[in-house]
């Protein structure tokens, strides 16, 4: 099954939810207000969020006046159409221009951030980049274990201390350990304890300082790993972790397992971060760079 086809697979869930009951909303109906306010509440539904659903909602009520959009089908195009103007392209993760290019990755437990990262390193071994990860979640002694297999099935270097050590300790003795063996990538793991407790934000602060003094322009990239079926709450999550430590990209997992895949618009709308990375499944393909021109045909496909 080629990529595109693994992405409208993984998105059925939320193809459904969004755009078949837009169809079924709409089929036989006039549009107007009243049809409008029930759409409305649809894209609400589906975790678009209340401010992207109202965007789109009234460029549709302006679309209906002008163009005369009077059947289901002229509705969805411009729903298509106007769903596209919210989202924006990230330039995908890559190591041209550093060396070492050191990702710092961050998330609450649960959200798929370990398995993220082993699928990010496993892709860049296989384009020929050479891969150190920071074992630097050193309170669960687990977090370390899975990192441990997926370095191995990556073929990555990894750099770890012993379980409870400080992990700003472990990111810098990645950064250095890669900058000596030219190693091309670096991407450290770090803990996700609840993203309400003031202490796990200083500690991500602290390891972003540490970076720095090891590679003045690093880290290069902040990526949020966030839980696609956590809906509204993953908006929650990446306001924290921004005003710490400032997201430069989005990776959204989990999108395979929601009908709610709306979040995509929402996350666009709202804090005017990209997503860069979309997760629709469980092998390490499946992990994909986030086209917004790919991901409407998918969803609307």
């Amino acid at each position: 099954m080629g990529l595109f086809n693994k992405l409208k697979k993984g998105l059925f869930k939320t193809r459904k939810s969004l755009v078949e009951d837009t169809e079924k909303l709409a089929k036989g109906r006039k549009v107007d207000d009243e049809l409008l306010d029930e759409f409305e509440e649809l894209l609400i539904m589906a975790d678009v969020g209340p401010q992207a659903a109202d965007t789109i909602t009234e460029a549709l009520r302006e679309r209906v006046k002008e163009e005369k959009i009077k059947n289901e089908r002229d509705l969805i195009a411009a729903f298509k159409e106007e769903a596209g103007k919210l989202l924006k392209e990230g330039h995908p993760l890559m190591s041209a221009g550093e060396d070492p290019y050191v990702v710092l990755t961050v998330g609450v437990n649960g959200v798929g951030k370990t398995t993220t990262i082993g699928k990010l390193a496993r892709r860049f071994t296989d384009h020929g980049f050479s891969v150190t990860l920071a074992a630097a979640d050193t309170f669960r002694a687990a977090a370390i274990e899975q990192l441990e297999i997926w370095a191995d099935r990556a073929g990555a270097q990894i750099v770890k201390h012993r379980s409870g050590s400080d992990p700003a300790a472990v990111a810098f003795d990645a950064v250095a350990s890669a900058k000596s063996r030219g190693s091309d990538v670096v991407i450290i793991d770090t803990a996700g304890r609840l993203h309400t407790k003031s202490n796990l934000m200083e500690e991500l602060k602290k390891i972003k300082r540490v970076i720095s003094k090891e590679k003045a322009s690093a880290p290069h990239e902040i990526l949020l790993v966030v839980d696609a079926t956590s809906g509204q709450n993953a908006i929650n999550q990446a306001k924290i972790f921004n005003e710490a430590v400032g997201i430069t990209g989005i990776a959204l997992t989990k999108l395979d397992g929601t009908a709610k895949g709306g979040i995509v618009l929402a996350i666009n709308k709202e804090l005017n971060i990209p997503v860069k990375l979309i997760g629709v499944g469980e092998a390490v393909e499946d992990l994909q760079d986030f086209d917004p021109s790919e991901f409407l045909d998918a969803l609307f496909g």
